[in-house]
């Protein structure tokens, strides 16, 4: 009986369950088989994957660079852009090559090493008509505009209408229209045309505050101040300084709150408010001597 039995179950296996078990691992291979053709006959793209590390670690550290910039911390600024520099070559890339070359043109136009600043300018421009960059162009010659206006090397009158053609070019670069806005705002206050001055430093203003670009926007409100000080307007002049020290502190800029400080004292000496002055002043020094 027990061998009876036995066989029973090898005829079972044999004839029934092996059979079956066989026929279902089969239809799984067939799945799996048909799951990869499908997948290999997508839509992907064959090949590798398009990467961006190295241009994005570039935007990165040009970006800091700018911001050591802003401050103030000029050495610090060319260590971060010598890197930027790096790998902006290290690809080839033509945009990150014009810009840390515009870069270092306006951290050597602060440092008043004007040779320099011409030659890197130079060269973003040359580089920017090689490779078709219309609007990095653009954003060159008004870097460049701006210099020539602070030199006393172009007349005021003439860079509105220098600055409006070059803007028409740039239509995407929020900054660069920020940045010749502000320099037609400088224009029109070497002008005395003070309306049209604080027009254009406010257009600067809304893109930076919009885009939250706190130390350029501080830097508004202090060029907005200076525009309300040479015309005499001292209380709008002390509460424009007042908002610019605002966005410095938000933006822990200590090299723009010296700065906006210092311009505070100025105001009140201009009217006749000694003690606030000398009160600014001496604010302005702390922040100065704490940085060293």
């Amino acid at each position: 009986m027990k061998n009876r039995l036995i066989g029973f179950v090898l005829f079972f296996q044999i004839n029934f369950l092996f059979p079956v078990l066989s026929f279902l691992f089969f239809i799984r291979r067939l799945f799996f088989c048909t799951v990869i053709c499908l997948a290999a006959c997508s839509s992907v793209p064959k090949g590798p994957v398009e990467t961006f590390t190295i241009r994005k670690m570039t935007e990165n550290q040009l970006e800091m660079a700018n911001k050591e910039l802003d401050r103030g911390n000029y050495e610090k600024a060319l260590e971060q852009l010598g890197e930027a520099r790096r790998m902006a070559v290290s690809i080839d890339d033509p945009s990150q090559l014009i810009r840390t070359s515009l870069a270092y043109s306006n951290i050597y136009f602060y440092l008043g090493q004007y040779d320099e600043a011409v030659q890197y300018w130079k060269e973003a421009l040359a580089e920017a008509e090689l490779s078709g960059e219309t609007e990095l162009a653009a954003l060159t010659r008004i870097y460049q505009i701006r210099a020539q206006l602070l030199n006393k090397e172009i007349p005021a009158s003439d860079v509105p209408a220098l600055i409006e053609k070059e803007l028409s070019s740039i239509t995407k670069d929020r900054l660069g229209i920020a940045l010749g806005w502000t320099v037609t705002g400088l224009a029109e206050k070497e002008l005395a045309h003070w309306d049209e001055a604080e027009a254009a430093l406010r257009k600067a203003l809304k893109i930076h505050e919009q885009d939250r670009y706190l130390e350029q926007a501080a830097y508004d409100y202090y060029l907005i101040a200076s525009v309300y000080s040479v015309s005499g307007r001292y209380d709008d002049a002390v509460e424009s300084l007042h908002l610019a020290i605002a966005f410095d502190r938000r933006s822990e800029n200590s090299y723009g709150l010296a700065m906006d400080w210092f311009a505070l004292g100025e105001v009140y000496k201009k009217a006749g408010r000694s003690e606030e002055s000398n009160a600014a002043y001496t604010r302005s020094e702390n922040i100065k001597n704490s940085m060293q």
